[in-house]
């Protein structure tokens, strides 16, 4: 297994991670690898929120058509062995 140092770790979360491994049962080092863990193993969430905003300003000047665009993948390489 690996080690990190975390440098420069302000004060007060230094404070809140000590309070959290305390109130878990945990040491400090432990609850910093849970945490690390936890959130590395998290699904991701992407925000599309500026999508919407897009969209508004495309509305606000009468929107925007988009060209069909044929589906030219009759011709296309396969790689499942057909």
């Amino acid at each position: 297994m690996s080690a990190i140092t975390v440098r420069r770790l302000p004060e007060g979360v230094k404070q809140r991670l000590r309070l959290r491994a305390a109130a878990n049962g945990r040491s400090m080092e432990a609850e910093a690898r849970h945490i690390l863990v936890d959130a590395l193993h998290a699904d991701r969430r992407v925000d599309l929120d500026w999508v919407d905003g897009l969209m508004a300003v495309g509305a606000e000047f009468g929107g925007v058509e988009v060209p069909d665009v044929p589906d030219d993948t009759a011709g296309a390489a396969r790689f499942d062995g057909s």
